[in-house]
Order: C-alpha cells, then sequence, then structure tokens
C-alpha cells in the first residue's frame, strides 16, 4: 500500500529552521539542486526537491529547475513499493505549509473560487517505478500547524508505473469511476494518518499532459463524500512524481495554474501574471 506522508516530513523540517533556503531561479536556462528541501521561485510558482522518505543511506536526488518546470537528473535511491515513496519533486501554486509561491492568493475558501484553471505537460520514462501525480491539498483552517499534515490531499495520478497503487480502505479496491475534463478516473479513498483523508483519481492509462478544472475534482470529491465543505480552504495545487526507483529523466516540462477569485472578491494585491 502507498503511503504519502511526505508532507509532515518536510514541514517538520521547515519549522526547525535553517534547513531551507528559498531562491529565485534564474529563468533563462537550468538551475540544477540536490538539496533534499530546497525550494526555489519560478516566476509566479515555487519548485521543491522534497526528497522527504530517503533510505537508511542515500544518494543524492537532484532535479534541474527550468523556466517552468524541472526535470530529474540523480536518483540512485529506492523504497520497497509496499511502502511510501522516495520524494515529491514538484511544482506549486499556493501555499505548503508556511511557504508561499510569490503573489498568491492562496489559501482561499472554495465558496470564493471563480475558477482554478490549470495544465501540465510530463515527459515519462520506462526504467522506473513512480507515479505522476498532480495535488490538491485542503484543510478546514486558514493557517494549520505547520508540524501537521493537511486535512485532505485529492491526488490525479495521470500515470502509474510500476507495482504500485493508490492508498485505499480497505485496500486493493476504488470507489467507482468518474469521467473529468474529458477521461475517465478510478477513484480511491484511503485514510492515511496523520492526514485524514486521501483520494486518489486513477487513469487508467498513461496520460502525458492535460488542461483542466481544479474546481472540478474538488467539487466531486465535495459532492460524493461530503468530507470538504465550502468554507474549507485550497492551499495547493502541485504537480510532480513520486519515484519509488529511479526516475531520471521525469520532468514537468510546464506547468500552469490560475486560481481566480469569484468578482466583487478581488485580492488587496494582485498576483504576478502566469507565464
Amino acid at each position: 500500500m502507498k503511503h504519502s506522508i511526505r508532507a509532515i516530513g518536510a514541514a517538520a523540517l521547515f519549522a526547525a529552521g535553517g534547513l531551507v533556503a528559498v531562491v529565485a531561479a534564474n529563468p533563462a536556462h537550468a538551475d540544477k539542486t540536490c538539496n533534499p528541501f530546497a525550494l526555489k521561485e519560478v516566476g509566479t510558482y515555487l519548485v521543491q526537491n522534497n526528497f522527504w522518505n530517503p533510505p537508511k543511506n542515500p544518494g543524492d536526488q537532484c532535479i534541474d529547475i527550468t523556466d517552468n518546470g524541472f526535470k530529474i537528473t540523480a536518483q540512485p535511491n529506492s523504497q520497497p513499493t509496499n511502502g511510501p515513496p522516495l520524494s515529491y519533486p514538484s511544482i506549486y501554486l499556493g501555499c505548503h505549509y508556511t511557504h508561499c509561491s510569490p503573489g498568491t492568493i492562496l489559501p482561499r475558501k472554495v465558496k470564493l473560487i471563480s475558477s482554478a484553471s490549470s495544465s501540465v505537460n510530463y515527459t515519462y520514462v520506462s526504467n522506473a517505478t513512480f507515479d505522476a501525480s498532480y495535488d490538491i491539498w485542503l484543510d478546514s483552517r486558514e493557517k494549520p500547524d505547520p508540524t501537521k499534515p493537511l486535512e485532505t490531499e485529492i491526488m490525479i495520478w495521470l500515470k502509474a508505473q510500476g507495482s504500485i497503487q493508490p492508498i485505499s480502505s480497505p485496500p486493493h479496491m476504488s470507489i467507482g469511476t468518474k469521467n473529468i475534463a474529458g477521461h475517465d478516473w478510478q477513484v480511491w479513498l484511503g485514510p492515511n494518518p496523520p492526514t485524514k483523508n486521501v483520494i486518489s483519481y486513477v487513469a487508467p492509462v498513461g496520460i502525458p499532459g492535460i488542461g483542466f478544472e481544479v474546481m472540478d475534482f474538488v467539487r466531486d470529491v465535495r459532492d460524493r463524500l461530503m468530507i470538504i465543505k465550502d468554507d474549507h480552504y485550497l492551499h495547493s495545487i502541485q504537480a510532480g512524481f513520486e519515484p519509488w526507483k529511479g526516475g531520471v529523466g521525469l520532468a514537468v516540462n510546464s506547468f500552469r495554474a490560475v486560481v481566480t477569485p469569484k468578482s466583487g472578491l478581488e485580492p488587496a494585491f494582485p498576483p504576478r501574471p502566469s507565464r
């Protein structure tokens, strides 16, 4: 069973202080980092290496950060596929605990969001065990405890390779299917202590790229399971990979996310224009 506890590991390191540096990336060329928890600004987004679950004697996980994504350039590690993945290198808009992308209006209540349009394009490799995951994080609190995970994680698996599956309860069972953004998804529900709810939408076949409305997934979870309320906060939307073994060459080629508030509820300061 796959467990996604990356948030608490990362949050604990963030809270410790002095372990994470936020550095502006130069969009003219790739910027390499092997710092396990490096965060780098890319326009209106943040890229995180997030090597949160290293093995006992880890080698470096390294990524090249580009002007609109990243590429894994070193990952000599592995973890058993019946446990959690190694990491979650990703690019995101919003706030991952205390680290917010430049100019974001998130966290924001679901009922105060008109739309959250997004798109992502991936490069996959054949010699790795991984999922390509687009994550949507929500919580009933605007400012949660940074040492504890958020309450709800919606995962969109655009591709899964190897003997892995989303966390579910009971194990090895989905709770149905749903067509969103022109694709059919298997829906999985599982508790993942200490995160309360993990809802995963899994594509039966790999999808290299997608453009969609993030709120369509949020509303489906709200209507299907009644675990998201309109007063809950959308904290961040993220695109990346969860590797269990290898992963060199996996890349987010492009990422776009724009959160639009409902009319008359514009932020006090506007976000930077998207690339």
